[in-house]
């Protein structure tokens, strides 16, 4: 286990955090990285989420699966 410095960060607008590069860069984060996110006693807990199988999030739709759902939905509707 790495114990490095604490630091401290300004949640803004939405809830939003900036987690220091320096960590970003230990841990490999980069925009659009996913993190799980834990409550642990009173604390948040970020870490990186386990690689995916298959390439695709989990409950990820297709754009075309998403289109042939809503339109089903829309036809049961009337």
């Amino acid at each position: 286990m790495t114990v490095s410095k604490s630091s401290q960060v300004r949640v803004k607008r939405k809830g939003q955090v900036t987690i220091p590069s320096v960590i970003r860069a230990r841990l490999g984060i980069e925009e659009g990285s996913l993190l799980e996110v834990e409550e642990q006693r009173g604390a948040i807990v970020l870490k990186p989420a386990p690689p995916l199988k298959g390439g695709k999030v989990v409950g990820e739709e297709t754009h075309k699966q998403v289109i042939r759902e809503l339109d089903r939905l829309r036809r049961d509707w009337r």
